[in-house]
């Protein structure tokens, strides 16, 4: 049985992440025309929805704002990031030991690794130790398996987000968050490549909610464990209507118009 079916970030082995590292990975730009999303409370307020299986924040917003939350939120721990300011390769140092996430309530630990880039091997080498600590005190482990680096032309084939599935379940990983492949097709054979591990579909840039909701389906409909999403949430007007209308493709099965 994988761990993740055993914590609170699941909900019958599916799970929908609301994400909000965002401040430090886009920066305030990410807020235009949702300037009022730049208070963190706005959002953890929208993850005490029933859809929301776990909110990812940084350190900082953790420490700030999850004990006001605690009792109606799961903590996905992100435990490393990087600002858009670097220009270099991409690579996402550690900014939060395990340990000090354990203390402030977390539920599970969130990792981004970006295969491909010439910091391939220090990024494997971190993810390591945290995987390894993250067991001493029994949390699942997501993965954020983005390939990058000069030497990736493509970065959402089939093969190369099949790759970034794998290497979830090869790495230690009980949750493996990957780009859409553009296909269900594609992203079945990514779910067949991770075995056991959960594949979760992150959830990108905002789009129409008919648009989004059709991803979303279709890749349930292709084995996927859920989906981890951020923009296409809070970035709009209404965002409880698209967490119903999420809950109902996730968690029911309803299609795209159904849900809508």
């Amino acid at each position: 049985m994988n761990a993740f079916d055993e914590t609170p970030i699941s909900r019958n082995g599916k799970s929908l992440i609301l994400a909000h590292d965002h401040g430090l990975e886009h920066g305030p730009s990410a807020f235009e025309g949702v300037e009022d999303r730049l208070d963190p409370e706005t959002v953890f307020e929208m993850a005490t929805h029933d859809a929301v299986t776990a909110l990812a924040v940084q350190k900082g917003l953790a420490e700030t704002y999850y004990p006001s939350y605690e009792d109606d939120v799961s903590l996905l721990a992100k435990c490393n990031g990087t600002s858009s300011l670097w220009e270099g390769e991409p690579y996402s140092p550690q900014t939060w030991s395990v340990e000090s996430a354990v203390e402030t309530g977390a539920d599970a630990i969130g990792y981004t690794v970006y295969p491909g880039t010439n910091r391939e091997p220090e990024m494997f080498e971190e993810f390591r130790a945290v995987q390894e600590r993250a067991r001493d005190h029994d949390l699942p482990v997501a993965m954020w398996s983005y390939p990058r680096g000069q030497a990736i032309k493509e970065h959402r084939s089939p093969e190369v987000i099949a790759y970034a599935a794998r290497i979830g379940l090869e790495l230690g990983a009980d949750i493996a968050k990957v780009k859409y492949p553009r296909s269900p097709e594609a992203l079945a054979h990514a779910v067949d490549a991770a075995g056991d591990v959960r594949v979760v579909l992150s959830g990108g840039s905002k789009t129409s909610d008919y648009e989004f909701l059709s991803m979303v389906e279709a890749a349930m409909d292709a084995g996927a464990g859920g989906l981890a999403v951020g923009r296409n949430v809070w970035q709009r007007e209404n965002p409880e209507r698209i967490l119903d209308a999420l809950e109902r493709v996730i968690f029911e099965g309803a299609s795209a118009d159904g849900a809508l």
